[in-house]
């Protein structure tokens, strides 16, 4: 006969366990109360910032509209300052904008964080439950159906006995469902958490260089102020002089190219098509394409008949360049660090793995170095209007893209040359002119 003191200490113990398992689970729930209310504060600053997000972009599509209207009048030196003035502005609400999405973006890294440290507490808490539950039903399966029948004082308080143990059972297998639910949803987190931060860098490298943009767009206006004296006549004779070095260095250029034999060979490039390259760009607008458009044709001084070697993508000035496909810096200049050579003026070039090359002109800032890698996407710099633009100043902001057969095209300097010499550039034999669309 067993132990009537023993039966009842069992059953006791019994009702205790399932008391201690009850109370974690009620313990839990405090606890992911308090992460609810923290997780729904930082949603409210996330939805302020949205909306600040949204105020700045439709601020920054007001200036943008505003520049492409002054676009369209006559170049003078009033129109040049009213846009590097009204690009000024742009640019600095495209820094309040990044600012803006930094902010978001540590409040969503603080909101992941928030809730992996909710799943990881979750996570213990689940495993103590899991572990009582089966130390009770461990303790239960020691025992006959006799023993746990002797065990109670009536065949009510054994049946109750009975009913706990199969709520354990089900609570058990709940709980562990749930523990797989929370671990998935903890992984989940913790790779967002990875790339909200890998953003995180991305939106501060991007605020640093339109810091940089900025500082130089409002040194240029001081600069052409005291060029020009801000005199209007004075404005024009530099613009002509400017066009006048453009068309010499441009026959200088056609003159050394028209004799390289670097020679191409069709077999070593891509197929023509579409997706070959991406967009250097995010908004596309294309203002000329390749070859004899009506400009070409009609400015042969500056493109000696022979087209335009790209296509020219309106770009207002800051706007980021992005790699049209992986591979390698080969080559970035600054034509104009030569007081009087007009051409690509900051310009970059990347030499990709299927043949082809690929320049970016005209940029106010470059963001890589020779011999970087980067991955298609990746923004190597920022748009602007150095070198040669038209109509001239910051009214003629664009991003010239052309490509190469990579085979035929060498960056080098043209030692002949009056006012260039010593100016690196990308030099290529004619066949290695490649149209643009032909990959885009």
């Amino acid at each position: 006969m067993f132990n009537e003191t023993t039966n009842i200490v069992f059953s006791n113990k019994f009702n205790y366990s399932i008391g201690i398992i009850l109370t974690l689970v009620i313990l839990v729930l405090p606890n992911h109360f308090i992460q609810a209310q923290s997780t729904t504060d930082l949603q409210i600053k996330i939805q302020d910032r949205a909306s600040d997000i949204q105020a700045l972009e439709k601020e920054i599509q007001g200036y943008q509209k505003q520049i492409e209207t002054l676009n369209d009048q006559a170049t003078s030196l009033a129109s040049t300052i009213k846009s590097l003035e009204l690009n000024e502005k742009k640019l600095a609400a495209d820094i309040k904008l990044t600012e803006n999405k930094i902010s978001a973006k540590n409040i969503q890294i603080s909101t992941l964080t928030s809730q992996i440290l909710s799943k990881e507490d979750n996570i213990g808490s689940d495993r103590r439950i899991i572990q009582k539950s089966l130390a009770t039903m461990e303790q239960f399966d020691d025992r006959s159906i006799i023993e746990v029948f002797l065990s109670g004082d009536s065949l009510a308080s054994v049946s109750n006995a009975l009913d706990n143990m199969v709520l354990i059972q089900k609570g058990l297998l709940g709980q562990i469902a749930k523990l797989r639910t929370v671990k998935a949803d903890l992984e989940t987190n913790k790779k967002a958490t990875v790339i909200a931060k890998t953003e995180l860098v991305t939106l501060k490298n991007q605020l640093n260089s339109q810091r940089k943009v900025i500082a130089s767009t409002a040194a240029e206006k001081n600069a052409l102020l005291k060029e020009t004296k801000q005199s209007e006549s004075q404005f024009q004779k530099i613009l002509t002089e400017k066009k006048a070095l453009q068309e010499e260095f441009e026959r200088e250029v056609l003159d050394y190219e028209s004799k390289l034999r670097l020679g191409v060979d069709p077999s070593l490039l891509p197929r023509s098509a579409k997706g070959v390259l991406s967009w250097p760009l995010k908004s596309l607008f294309i203002t000329q394409y390749f070859g004899n458009t009506p400009f070409a044709t009609a400015n042969p001084q500056l493109y000696q008949g022979k087209g335009h070697t790209g296509i020219d993508l309106r770009a207002s000035i800051g706007t980021p360049v992005m790699a049209a496909l992986s591979g390698t810096i080969v080559g970035v200049g600054n034509t104009d660090l030569a007081p009087k050579c007009y051409s690509y003026g900051k310009w970059i070039m990347l030499k990709h793995n299927d043949g082809l090359s690929t320049v970016y002109g005209h940029l106010s800032l470059i963001n890589v170095v020779v011999g970087e890698k980067v991955s298609t996407g990746a923004v190597i710099g920022y748009s602007g209007y150095s070198g040669a633009v038209s109509p001239p100043g910051p009214r003629g902001a664009h991003l010239h893209f052309g490509v190469f057969a990579s085979q035929g095209v060498e960056i080098k300097a043209i030692a002949s040359s009056k006012n260039c010499r010593g100016v690196i550039i990308p030099i290529a034999d004619f066949k290695a002119y490649l149209n643009p669309m032909s990959y885009l």
